[in-house]
Protein backbone atom coordinates (compact mmCIF):
# COMPACT_ATOMS: atom_id res chain seq x y z
CA UNK A 1 0.00 0.00 0.00
CA UNK A 2 1.31 3.44 -0.98
CA UNK A 3 2.44 5.79 1.78
CA UNK A 4 0.05 8.33 0.25
CA UNK A 5 -2.95 6.07 0.80
CA UNK A 6 -5.01 7.45 3.69
CA UNK A 7 -7.87 4.94 3.47
CA UNK A 8 -7.46 1.41 2.19
CA UNK A 9 -10.19 -1.19 1.87
CA UNK A 10 -9.14 -4.73 1.02
CA UNK A 11 -12.09 -6.95 0.01
CA UNK A 12 -14.29 -5.56 2.79
CA UNK A 13 -17.66 -7.29 3.25
CA UNK A 14 -20.39 -6.66 5.80
CA UNK A 15 -23.64 -8.52 6.39
CA UNK A 16 -26.77 -7.85 8.42
CA UNK A 17 -29.35 -10.52 9.25
CA UNK A 18 -27.73 -12.86 6.77
CA UNK A 19 -27.83 -10.35 3.90
CA UNK A 20 -24.69 -8.86 2.38
CA UNK A 21 -24.75 -5.07 2.61
CA UNK A 22 -21.16 -4.71 1.36
CA UNK A 23 -19.60 -7.32 -0.87
CA UNK A 24 -15.81 -7.41 -1.37
CA UNK A 25 -15.16 -3.65 -1.57
CA UNK A 26 -11.57 -2.67 -2.39
CA UNK A 27 -10.44 0.96 -2.78
CA UNK A 28 -7.37 3.08 -2.06
CA UNK A 29 -8.08 6.73 -1.25
CA UNK A 30 -4.99 8.85 -1.80
CA UNK A 31 -3.88 11.97 0.02
CA UNK A 32 -5.42 15.06 -1.57
CA UNK A 33 -8.32 13.22 -3.19
CA UNK A 34 -11.89 14.50 -3.16
CA UNK A 35 -13.97 11.34 -3.48
CA UNK A 36 -17.72 11.07 -3.77
CA UNK A 37 -19.36 7.78 -2.82
CA UNK A 38 -22.70 7.56 -4.60
CA UNK A 39 -25.40 4.99 -5.19
CA UNK A 40 -29.10 4.33 -4.65
CA UNK A 41 -30.74 4.16 -1.22
CA UNK A 42 -29.79 0.93 0.53
CA UNK A 43 -26.63 0.48 -1.53
CA UNK A 44 -24.37 0.41 1.56
CA UNK A 45 -22.91 3.93 1.40
CA UNK A 46 -23.37 4.85 5.07
CA UNK A 47 -22.44 1.31 6.12
CA UNK A 48 -19.16 1.74 4.24
CA UNK A 49 -18.42 4.99 6.06
CA UNK A 50 -19.15 3.44 9.44
CA UNK A 51 -16.88 0.53 8.57
CA UNK A 52 -14.07 2.94 7.73
CA UNK A 53 -14.64 4.77 11.03
CA UNK A 54 -14.63 1.55 13.05
CA UNK A 55 -18.27 1.94 14.07
CA UNK A 56 -19.06 -1.34 12.32
CA UNK A 57 -16.77 -4.35 12.07
CA UNK A 58 -16.59 -6.06 8.66
CA UNK A 59 -17.28 -9.77 8.36
CA UNK A 60 -14.42 -10.11 5.92
CA UNK A 61 -11.56 -8.02 4.64
CA UNK A 62 -9.31 -5.38 6.18
CA UNK A 63 -9.64 -1.61 6.63
CA UNK A 64 -6.50 0.55 6.76
CA UNK A 65 -6.19 4.15 7.95
CA UNK A 66 -2.97 6.05 7.33
CA UNK A 67 -1.15 2.81 6.56
CA UNK A 68 -2.26 1.00 9.73
CA UNK A 69 -4.84 -1.69 10.24
CA UNK A 70 -7.94 -0.10 11.70
CA UNK A 71 -7.60 -2.27 14.83
CA UNK A 72 -4.21 -0.65 15.50
CA UNK A 73 -5.09 2.92 14.53
CA UNK A 74 -5.20 5.43 17.41
CA UNK A 75 -4.64 8.86 15.84
CA UNK A 76 -8.30 9.74 15.48
CA UNK A 77 -7.56 13.47 15.58
CA UNK A 78 -6.38 12.98 11.99
CA UNK A 79 -9.95 12.12 10.97
CA UNK A 80 -12.84 14.59 10.96
CA UNK A 81 -16.34 13.11 10.70
CA UNK A 82 -19.57 14.93 9.88
CA UNK A 83 -22.57 12.60 10.31
CA UNK A 84 -26.00 13.21 8.86
CA UNK A 85 -27.64 16.13 10.64
CA UNK A 86 -30.55 13.88 11.60
CA UNK A 87 -28.12 11.89 13.77
CA UNK A 88 -26.79 14.98 15.56
CA UNK A 89 -29.01 15.37 18.63
CA UNK A 90 -26.99 18.29 20.03
CA UNK A 91 -28.65 20.52 17.42
CA UNK A 92 -31.81 20.43 19.55
CA UNK A 93 -30.19 21.76 22.72
CA UNK A 94 -29.51 25.40 23.77
CA UNK A 95 -25.87 25.36 22.72
CA UNK A 96 -23.96 27.92 20.66
CA UNK A 97 -22.09 27.37 17.42
CA UNK A 98 -18.79 28.00 19.20
CA UNK A 99 -19.57 25.45 21.90
CA UNK A 100 -20.29 22.79 19.29
CA UNK A 101 -17.05 23.56 17.44
CA UNK A 102 -15.11 23.37 20.72
CA UNK A 103 -16.21 19.73 21.06
CA UNK A 104 -13.86 19.02 18.19
CA UNK A 105 -10.91 19.68 20.49
CA UNK A 106 -11.93 17.03 23.00
CA UNK A 107 -9.30 14.33 22.87
CA UNK A 108 -6.59 16.79 21.84
CA UNK A 109 -6.59 18.68 25.13
CA UNK A 110 -7.34 18.25 28.81
CA UNK A 111 -10.71 20.00 28.87
CA UNK A 112 -10.92 19.42 32.64
CA UNK A 113 -8.45 22.30 33.02
CA UNK A 114 -9.99 24.39 30.25
CA UNK A 115 -8.90 25.01 26.70
CA UNK A 116 -5.37 26.21 26.09
CA UNK A 117 -4.28 28.89 23.62
CA UNK A 118 -3.77 26.40 20.80
CA UNK A 119 -7.27 24.98 21.35
CA UNK A 120 -8.87 28.41 21.23
CA UNK A 121 -6.90 29.27 18.12
CA UNK A 122 -7.99 26.05 16.40
CA UNK A 123 -11.65 26.71 17.30
CA UNK A 124 -11.51 30.28 16.01
CA UNK A 125 -9.70 29.21 12.85
CA UNK A 126 -12.31 26.53 12.13
CA UNK A 127 -15.18 29.00 12.57
CA UNK A 128 -13.52 31.50 10.24
CA UNK A 129 -12.71 28.92 7.56
CA UNK A 130 -16.37 27.95 7.21
CA UNK A 131 -17.56 31.56 7.38
CA UNK A 132 -19.34 31.24 10.74
CA UNK A 133 -17.17 33.53 12.88
CA UNK A 134 -19.91 36.15 13.19
CA UNK A 135 -22.34 33.50 14.43
CA UNK A 136 -20.14 31.99 17.14
CA UNK A 137 -22.50 33.01 19.95
CA UNK A 138 -25.69 32.11 18.07
CA UNK A 139 -27.68 29.14 19.34
CA UNK A 140 -27.37 26.28 16.88
CA UNK A 141 -31.15 25.88 16.80
CA UNK A 142 -31.45 29.46 15.49
CA UNK A 143 -29.26 28.79 12.44
CA UNK A 144 -30.43 27.65 9.02
CA UNK A 145 -29.78 24.10 7.83
CA UNK A 146 -26.86 25.24 5.71
CA UNK A 147 -25.34 27.20 8.59
CA UNK A 148 -25.74 24.24 10.92
CA UNK A 149 -23.88 22.08 8.42
CA UNK A 150 -21.03 24.59 8.31
CA UNK A 151 -20.81 24.50 12.11
CA UNK A 152 -20.59 20.70 12.05
CA UNK A 153 -17.80 20.92 9.47
CA UNK A 154 -16.02 23.45 11.69
CA UNK A 155 -16.29 21.02 14.60
CA UNK A 156 -14.64 18.35 12.46
CA UNK A 157 -11.93 20.81 11.35
CA UNK A 158 -11.14 21.92 14.91
CA UNK A 159 -8.94 18.86 15.44
CA UNK A 160 -6.97 19.91 12.32
CA UNK A 161 -7.58 16.59 10.54
CA UNK A 162 -5.94 15.32 7.38
CA UNK A 163 -9.05 13.40 6.32
CA UNK A 164 -12.62 14.74 6.34
CA UNK A 165 -15.54 12.29 6.04
CA UNK A 166 -19.09 13.54 5.44
CA UNK A 167 -22.34 11.57 5.28
CA UNK A 168 -25.12 13.10 3.12
CA UNK A 169 -24.03 16.66 4.01
CA UNK A 170 -26.47 18.51 1.72
CA UNK A 171 -29.71 16.77 2.68
CA UNK A 172 -32.38 19.34 3.50
CA UNK A 173 -30.58 22.41 2.13
CA UNK A 174 -31.56 24.46 -0.93
CA UNK A 175 -29.71 24.52 -4.26
CA UNK A 176 -27.98 27.86 -3.62
CA UNK A 177 -26.73 26.67 -0.23
CA UNK A 178 -25.51 23.43 -1.83
CA UNK A 179 -23.42 25.43 -4.29
CA UNK A 180 -21.78 27.45 -1.50
CA UNK A 181 -21.23 24.28 0.50
CA UNK A 182 -19.38 22.53 -2.33
CA UNK A 183 -17.35 25.67 -2.96
CA UNK A 184 -16.22 25.50 0.68
CA UNK A 185 -15.22 21.84 0.30
CA UNK A 186 -13.33 22.52 -2.95
CA UNK A 187 -11.38 25.29 -1.23
CA UNK A 188 -10.53 23.04 1.72
CA UNK A 189 -9.35 20.36 -0.69
CA UNK A 190 -7.41 22.64 -3.01
CA UNK A 191 -5.95 25.24 -0.66
CA UNK A 192 -5.43 23.17 2.49
CA UNK A 193 -4.74 19.81 0.87
CA UNK A 194 -7.52 18.22 2.92
CA UNK A 195 -8.51 14.76 1.72
CA UNK A 196 -12.31 14.55 1.53
CA UNK A 197 -14.60 11.52 1.43
CA UNK A 198 -18.26 12.36 0.88
CA UNK A 199 -21.35 10.17 0.68
CA UNK A 200 -24.41 11.30 -1.27
CA UNK A 201 -27.41 9.83 -3.06
CA UNK A 202 -27.45 12.80 -5.48
CA UNK A 203 -25.12 11.56 -8.19
CA UNK A 204 -26.02 14.30 -10.69
CA UNK A 205 -24.75 17.00 -8.33
CA UNK A 206 -21.81 15.17 -6.78
CA UNK A 207 -20.20 14.05 -10.02
CA UNK A 208 -19.82 17.72 -11.02
CA UNK A 209 -18.12 18.68 -7.77
CA UNK A 210 -15.65 15.93 -6.80
CA UNK A 211 -12.41 14.66 -8.33
CA UNK A 212 -13.25 10.96 -8.29
CA UNK A 213 -16.27 8.73 -7.81
CA UNK A 214 -17.07 5.38 -6.26
CA UNK A 215 -20.47 4.07 -7.39
CA UNK A 216 -21.72 1.55 -4.87
CA UNK A 217 -24.57 -0.91 -5.05
CA UNK A 218 -23.46 -3.35 -2.37
CA UNK A 219 -20.61 -4.15 -4.73
CA UNK A 220 -18.25 -1.56 -6.19
CA UNK A 221 -19.73 -0.86 -9.63
CA UNK A 222 -17.32 1.95 -10.57
CA UNK A 223 -14.24 3.56 -9.04
CA UNK A 224 -12.26 6.20 -10.91
CA UNK A 225 -12.29 9.80 -12.13
CA UNK A 226 -15.48 11.75 -12.67
CA UNK A 227 -14.45 12.46 -16.27
CA UNK A 228 -14.20 8.77 -17.08
CA UNK A 229 -17.49 8.08 -15.30
CA UNK A 230 -19.34 10.69 -17.35
CA UNK A 231 -17.74 9.33 -20.50
CA UNK A 232 -19.20 5.90 -19.71
CA UNK A 233 -22.56 7.29 -18.59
Amino acid sequence: MSAETLVGLDAVSFSYNGEWILDAISVDIKRGDFLGIVGPNGSGKTTLLKTILGLLKPDRGVVYLFGQRLSQFRRWEKVGYVPQRSEYRTLRFPITAEEIVSMGRIGRSSVFFGFERDDKQAIEEALQVVGMGEHRKTLISHLSGGQQQRVLIAKALASRPELLILDEPTVGVDVETQGKFYELLRNLNRERGLTILLVSHDIDVVRKEVKSLAYLNRRLVYYGTTKEFMRQD
